[in-house]
């Protein structure tokens, strides 16, 4: 009987599914689920950062269009537009007309904030490449650490630069993130998360942005910098009057 009951008990064991080995797609997909980000894909968003306002219209076939709208004293009200179709800037609603290295510079600013407003929305895009790292622990929580990196066909004036996002390993939310980048001599960044606010189903998050004191940190150990505290806060990444529609 003694046998029996070691036997069954093995079977019973033998039989418990093994924790499941996550891939890196995988990760990304189901923090973009549990996030609520799938929803960004057809909806329109409107978010003020520091002094201007961001609209951002996307719909489900593809098509975009991304706003940046503030006021200059001298100049009047200005827009700057990012669109499937270019870039375009209207001043007090008339088309103005900027050099191409200007619009370069001025889309990848108003790319950039929408970019970032919406992670982990965006990372499932074609230029995308993701790899799994081995995993992390900050403040006591694990979490699944993905390296992302840009093909240069698609993935915009910065494809070389990298990033990391750290992801929890029981909720699937996206906590912190780190990217290195090249323009203005390069560097490194660090975002932790300091709030999160829940709209409409979609999860937006604030971030405080820190910068490496020893700049010879690789980027892959830069959270180990920011539990030591090592990293030097340089501002706060925070979405004001989040508006969010699903269409």
């Amino acid at each position: 009987m003694k046998y029996l009951s070691v036997l069954f008990l093995v079977i019973i064991i033998s039989c418990k599914p093994s924790q499941k080995n996550f891939t890196a797609q995988q990760v990304i997909d189901k923090t973009i689920v549990t996030s609520g980000a799938d929803k960004i894909a057809n909806s329109d968003l409107k978010f003020k950062f520091r002094d201007k306002e961001y609209i951002a219209n996307r719909k489900s076939n593809g098509s975009f269009k991304l706003t940046r709208k503030y006021k200059d004293e001298k100049i009047g009200f200005i827009s700057d537009i990012l669109s499937n179709k270019g870039f375009k800037k209207l001043i007090n609603g008339t088309p103005y007309q900027v050099n191409d290295s200007i619009a370069n510079v001025q889309s990848n600013a108003v790319n950039s904030v929408h970019y970032f407003s919406v992670l982990p929305y965006g990372l499932n895009d074609k230029a995308v490449h993701k790899k799994l790292l081995p995993p992390s622990t900050i403040k006591g929580k694990e979490y699944y650490k993905i390296e992302v990196t840009f093909s240069e066909n698609g993935g915009g004036e910065d494809f070389e630069d990298v990033f990391i996002y750290w992801i929890g390993k029981k909720d699937f939310l996206l906590d912190y993130l780190a990217y290195s980048y090249h323009t203005n001599e390069g560097g490194k960044r660090f975002r932790a998360i300091n709030k999160e606010v829940v709209k409409n189903g979609i999860r937006f998050v604030n971030y405080d942005n820190y910068e490496t004191l020893d700049t010879s940190i690789p980027l892959v150990d830069i959270d180990k910098s920011f539990e030591e505290n090592q990293l030097k806060k340089l501002s706060e990444i925070n979405l004001e009057n989040i508006e969010v529609t699903i269409l």
